[in-house]
Formats: C-alpha cells, sequence, structure tokens
C-alpha cells in the first residue's frame, strides 16, 4: 500500500471487482479526484464515470482472470468540461505468496502532450514536404522554359559550332528537368534506380536519337534504393555520358548501333557503366583536352568516392564509374 501512496507515477491498486483499494496522490492530482472519494470506490465511478469504458473493463476482467494482461493499452480519456487525455495503460496482476486475493496494479501514462508534440512535428514535415515538392516542380518548369530559348537561339545562330554547344546545353538542361521531375514525384527520401534510369534514357532519346529503328537505348538496372542527392549525382554523370556517346560514337546518321546503361550494387560496392558500339575512341584521346561533359563526370565521381575507367571495345567505348565499400557513399543495396 505504502508504495502504491507514494508512486511517482499515477497508480490505482484493484481488487477482482475493480475496487479501488489504494490510489497514488499523483494519480488523483493528474485527473482532478479527492483521494478520500477514491479509495473504496469502484473503477467505474471515478470522476463521473469516465473510467468505465467497456472495453477497459473487459480488458481488467481478463487480467483478474489470469488470462490476460494489459500492456500499453492506449484510450481517449473524455472528461466532462475537461480537455480529453491521450492515456497510455498497463495492467498486472499481482502474485502474493499464501494468499487467495486478487490485486491489480494499474499504471497510467499521460501522453497527450507527446502526442500533441508528434503531430505539430509531423504537420510541419508533412508542410515541407508539399513547398520541397511544389518547388521542385517549378524549377523543372523553368528548366524547360530555359530549354525551349536555347532551342529557339540555336535556330537562330548562323554560327554551326554555336549552334552545337546551344543543342548541348538544351540537352543538358532537359536531362535535369527530367530529374527534377522525377525527384518531385518521389514522396520518400528514397529513389529506386531502374525506373529511374529508365525514365531518364527515355527522356535523352526522346530528344537526342534522331531514329530509333537505328539507334536504341537501353538501361539495365538492379533493384538498387538510394538518396535523392546521390541519385542526382547519377543520373547527371548518365546524362553526359549518354550525350558524349550519342555526338560521337555515331557520327555518321546512317550507322546503326546501342547504347546500354548499367548499373548494379554489392556488398562491396557499386558499378556504373555507359557502353556503346560505335566508332571507338579517337586515336589522340589520352593527349586530348577533356571537354565540359568529361569534367562534370570527373567532378561528380570524385563526390560519389568513385573512380572513372574508360575502355576501348571493338567496336566501341565503355565508361565505368566504380565506388568500392569503404568509401563514404549515401547508397543503399
Amino acid at each position: 500500500m505504502a508504495l502504491v501512496f507514494s508512486s511517482a507515477t499515477p497508480l490505482l491498486l484493484l481488487d477482482a471487482h475493480l475496487v479501488v483499494k489504494a490510489a497514488s496522490g499523483s494519480f488523483c492530482a493528474a485527473f482532478g479526484l479527492d483521494p478520500d472519494m477514491v479509495v473504496g470506490a469502484e473503477l467505474v465511478a471515478l470522476g463521473t464515470g469516465e473510467w468505465g469504458l467497456p472495453q477497459l473493463r473487459s480488458l481488467l476482467r481478463a487480467t483478474v482472470s489470469g488470462n490476460a494482461a494489459i500492456k500499453a493499452y492506449e484510450l481517449d480519456l473524455v472528461r466532462l468540461g475537461q480537455p480529453t487525455r491521450t492515456l497510455i495503460l498497463n495492467a498486472h496482476k499481482l502474485d502474493y505468496l499464501g494468499s487467495d486475493e486478487v490485486r491489480i496494479a494499474l499504471a497510467v501514462l499521460d501522453v497527450t502532450d507527446m502526442r500533441l508534440a508528434e503531430k505539430l512535428k509531423d504537420d510541419v514535415v508533412r508542410e515541407k514536404q508539399v513547398l520541397l515538392q511544389e518547388l521542385q516542380h517549378r524549377v523543372a518548369n523553368s528548366l524547360q522554359i530555359i530549354a525551349s530559348v536555347l532551342m529557339q537561339s540555336a535556330r537562330k545562330v548562323q554560327s554551326d559550332e554555336a549552334r552545337s554547344h546551344l543543342n548541348d546545353a538544351h540537352h543538358r538542361v532537359m536531362s535535369i528537368a527530367t530529374l527534377q521531375r522525377q525527384l518531385a514525384a518521389t514522396k520518400s527520401g528514397d529513389v529506386v534506380l531502374l525506373p529511374y534510369f529508365a525514365d531518364l534514357c527515355d527522356s535523352i532519346g526522346a530528344s537526342m536519337i534522331y531514329d530509333h529503328d537505328l539507334l536504341t537505348l537501353t538501361a539495365i538496372v538492379d533493384d538498387s534504393i538510394t538518396t535523392s542527392e546521390v541519385s542526382v549525382s547519377l543520373g547527371l554523370i548518365v546524362t553526359e555520358l549518354v550525350i558524349n556517346a550519342l555526338k560521337h560514337a555515331f557520327p555518321e546518321r546512317e550507322r546503326s548501333g546501342k547504347i546500354t546503361v548499367e548499373y548494379w550494387s554489392r556488398p562491396t560496392g557499386w558499378r556504373l557503366t555507359v557502353e556503346d558500339n560505335g566508332v571507338g575512341m579517337p586515336g589522340d584521346h589520352i593527349t586530348r583536352k577533356p571537354g565540359l561533359g568529361t569534367g562534370i563526370v570527373d567532378a561528380l565521381s570524385k563526390q560519389l568516392n568513385a573512380t572513372v575507367t574508360i575502355t576501348g571495345l571493338s567496336p566501341g567505348t565503355r565508361v565505368a564509374i566504380i565506388h568500392h565499400e569503404g568509401a563514404s557513399t549515401a547508397l543503399l543495396a
């Protein structure tokens, strides 16, 4: 009895008929009850009857019989003229050596403020997610406008070199816009790479492949998942490598061929490759000054703690981005 009366946790001691045999001062204070009116009263009679919930009575009777115990049972305590409180109840039958009396210890934890704080936190997170998605949509739309302006400028200029640079910029902007749309559609922080790369290749192919009967662009990807931040870097690398292959691997538009984007991950690391069966690398590729696309791929690979390898094939070229486990990268297998 003394332990119950002095308990800092709101606590009741009940008998087999759910009559209160002892109540802690913290219980009476928490729920505005007179201690002299609590001891000896039935649980259902406490206050204005708010403790007489049928399901609670059923659970307590099952506890009395030894057939059950209440563990973290959550209920809303509705009191007349008082704010509703969210409570978590725990009850178990006490064993007395040499006694046939049944006693049930019922502990009460008020989690109203905790639940309110969680709800407010969830509301803030949800609001931020909505704002972020709206921002991503706006960015994607703005990028498409920029791409349209670049295309109009490319049609107007007289210089072939300037037109080529504007076309390159247009393709890059459109690819980034595709990445933005995909990320805006992602509700969680994780990105499944199979549909991500497939959609990206479809977008690049739609804007840059002149004849889909002659030239194909496909993505072969396992079931890997990564963060949105890492997926952007991977997507930009794929964009640059595919654009480079489309520009240089098939200079003659009558030539048929294929470009394959492949990605897989293992416990030991991951590997991203872009391979074509085009004309291959020029003989002076080692001494040739790297272009903008090469610089972008190198920089993004370093951010991912990955290395870049270029292999000449017969025919074609393979560029591999390889990350070995142990380097810090936020990829998930």
